[in-house]
């Protein structure tokens, strides 16, 4: 079966097709992105992914949806509204650990009318170093923040921000490759050797 792939990340899609991973069509999900009240994190981006791929999935397809977040003692950070916001997020993440978790939903929806539905989360945690004002306004200047949770992306300039890192490097890219690798590996979607 074709997969789609339920995301608007240029990342989570450049991380599959690294791995071989053939994507059928990339079609993101227009859901509302809020916590509920007194939601935890973890559960938060559970729910989204949940939702992003429920939204999308269609019969005949293999769909995968996956979101990402930013968080410190429960605060949660995401995509930044503006250069202010971003600003806040970065000064507030300066100098201690923090995690990110990303959640991802997969449901295959053969023809014959069996849904197989695979799921699973990773947190991941990352040690920034102390950042200057300048060295953040720097960041936020060359427009990387703007569309990544907790306004920095390790993958690229980004980097040079971290001082540290525990767990799944793709995680912190924005999706665990050998939890979502495991499960197309299941229903039959394998990467393609070039």
């Amino acid at each position: 079966m074709n997969l789609i792939l339920a995301s608007s990340s240029p990342r989570r899609r450049q991380l599959l097709e690294t791995v071989g991973i053939p994507i059928f069509s990339v079609r993101p999900a227009n859901i509302i992105e809020k916590p509920l009240k007194g939601e935890l994190p973890h559960i938060y981006c559970i729910r989204l992914a949940k939702e992003k791929c429920e939204t999308v999935s269609e019969i005949g397809f293999c769909t995968l949806a996956a979101d990402t977040i930013v968080c410190k003692d429960d605060a949660v950070f995401e995509k930044p509204l503006d250069d202010e916001d971003a600003y806040r997020m970065l000064k507030n993440l300066s100098n201690g650990w923090h995690s990110v978790i990303s959640a991802w939903h997969f449901i295959a929806k053969p023809e014959n009318n069996t849904i197989i539905v695979r799921a699973g989360h990773s947190i991941s945690k990352v040690l920034f170093r102390p950042l200057t004002d300048t060295e953040i306004y720097n960041y936020i200047k060359t427009g990387e923040p703007k569309d990544k949770a907790g306004s920095y992306g390790i993958q690229g300039l980004g980097a040079v921000l971290v001082k540290e890192i525990s767990g799944s490097y793709s995680n912190i890219v924005g999706l665990p490759l050998q939890q979502v690798l495991t499960a197309l590996h299941e229903v039959g979607i394998h990467p393609e050797v070039q």
